[in-house]
């Protein structure tokens, strides 16, 4: 491949050209033999503005994967531990979401992967999509059937496979289908999404009427919320002689993206897994902060509830604007950076002003900043991927740095908690990490 074809994807996008149909490959009825032998060439670069009806179908599509992930982790897998094992609830909840968290890692990556070398006549991300919501609802269902840990950890593995597999097909797409100048916004209609999904889930959950109800209808959700995204049959077609040969040294060595060749997606991964890792400290014992540090009077439940949903509304008034402002601004690095520095704010807060209006106050401030971030810097990590006939297995290795801080965040959290300093110890370790996310930003230089 020359210089030319390997250029990056943070480059200056080309003017957009009129819209035309992918060409089909011509059958012919000579030998394959005597057919002169052509170069793969390299995935086509988004040109063609993307539609509101075409955002939308995929917002809701990725709306239906997170109600598939967070009902069951917010209620469902919570009351089949308590059910199937009274006494040590705790430590089977734990068992199940992290085996189901290393099981995510991999997933997500493996299976961008395979969708960039697809060349279904239906596209390369298309059919992973259909095959994810498949297998999640049939973990779901699983799920729903399950008399024991063992079948609970099969259904949640299942659920996890899947529903990866029809996330890196969904968030590879963004970069092949929509150009640099939108990505912003879609990004901030992605985060809504994500926001709503983990809402509808717990809804979904909480009004089924019982586990068995609940899992149904979260499956039934996730599988109907993607047919308006299939039926428009947007996708990126990969001819068979484009595939590169397969070989599984290569297949498994490309998962190592070596950051001195490629330092701004090096950079980018760790600022990433950075602020994912201060949000999961700050938000996974916020239930226990309530009760031991700010002493808070009513049912802690309900208080975490009332500190998720103001978070949730903060978070949708920034989500969009802010995407939108910096597509058009063409900036991508100050919204990450203060946005950071916002959220780091809010985890001083908790760590420093331990009382309900404290928390309250928090719980907004990290909403606006989170809000930013989430649009912002999904726009910036589309920018900055090696190369565009890899971008499915590349957003999946940038997918670990959200799937790893919910396992590291336990570890690193519990003994902070128990022995090194209190909440206050804790919520200032997290300010510090998205502080250094935030300055960390700054090393990336192909993207302003």
């Amino acid at each position: 491949m020359t210089a030319e074809g390997a250029a990056t994807e943070g480059t200056e996008p080309q003017p957009p050209r009129p819209f035309q149909p992918p060409r089909l490959p011509q059958l012919s009825l000579s030998s394959p033999a005597a057919q002169p032998p052509q170069p793969p060439q390299p995935a086509p670069r988004a040109g063609s503005p993307v539609g509101g009806r075409w955002v939308s179908a995929l917002s809701l599509a990725n709306l239906g994967i997170w109600v598939g992930w967070f009902g069951p982790l917010q209620l469902l897998l919570a009351r089949q531990a308590e059910h199937l094992t009274p006494d040590h609830k705790a430590s089977t909840l734990a068992l199940v979401t992290g085996v189901g968290a290393a099981v995510s890692m991999v997933a997500n990556p493996v299976f961008g992967a395979l969708s960039d070398r697809t060349t279904a006549s239906a596209g390369r991300r298309i059919p992973w999509v259909v095959g994810g919501v498949t297998g999640g609802a049939a973990g779901l269902l699983v799920l729903a059937a399950a008399q024991s840990v063992a079948t609970v950890i099969a259904g949640w593995c299942l659920v996890q496979l899947a529903l990866n597999a029809a996330f890196a097909a969904l968030t590879a797409a963004v970069p092949d289908q929509v150009p640099p100048r939108q990505r912003g916004l879609v990004g901030g209609w992605l985060g809504v999404s994500q926001v709503c999904g983990i809402l509808a889930g717990t809804a979904l959950a909480t009004v089924a009427g019982g586990v068995v109800a609940g899992y149904l209808a979260c499956a039934a959700f996730s599988v109907l919320a993607a047919v308006p995204y299939v039926l428009m049959r947007r996708d990126t077609p990969l001819r068979a002689a484009d595939r590169p040969v397969f070989r599984w040294r290569t297949f498994l060595g490309g998962f190592w993206i070596d950051p001195r060749r490629h330092p701004d997606f090096g950079w980018a991964w760790l600022t990433r897994f950075l602020m994912n890792l201060s949000y999961s400290i700050s938000t996974m014992y916020l239930l226990y902060y309530l009760t031991d540090a700010v002493r808070y009077g009513g049912d802690a439940d309900n208080g975490v509830l009332i500190l998720t949903a103001l978070n949730a509304v903060t978070l949708l008034s920034t989500v969009v604007i802010s995407g939108i402002r910096s597509d058009r601004s063409g900036r991508r690095k100050p919204y990450v950076m203060w946005s950071g520095l916002v959220i780091s704010a809010a985890t001083l807060l908790l760590a420093v002003w331990q009382t309900w209006t404290g928390a309250v106050v928090a719980s907004l401030v990290l909403g606006l900043g989170f809000g930013v971030y989430t649009a912002v810097d999904f726009a910036l990590l589309t920018d900055v991927l090696p190369t565009a006939e890899d971008r499915g297995r590349d957003l999946g290795v940038i997918n670990i740095a959200n799937a790893l801080p919910q396992v590291l965040a336990p570890v690193i959290a519990a003994p902070v908690v128990t022995h090194a300093g209190g909440y206050t110890a804790l919520y200032a370790l997290a300010g510090a990490l998205a502080l250094a996310g935030s300055v960390l930003v700054r090393r990336i230089r192909s993207v302003s």
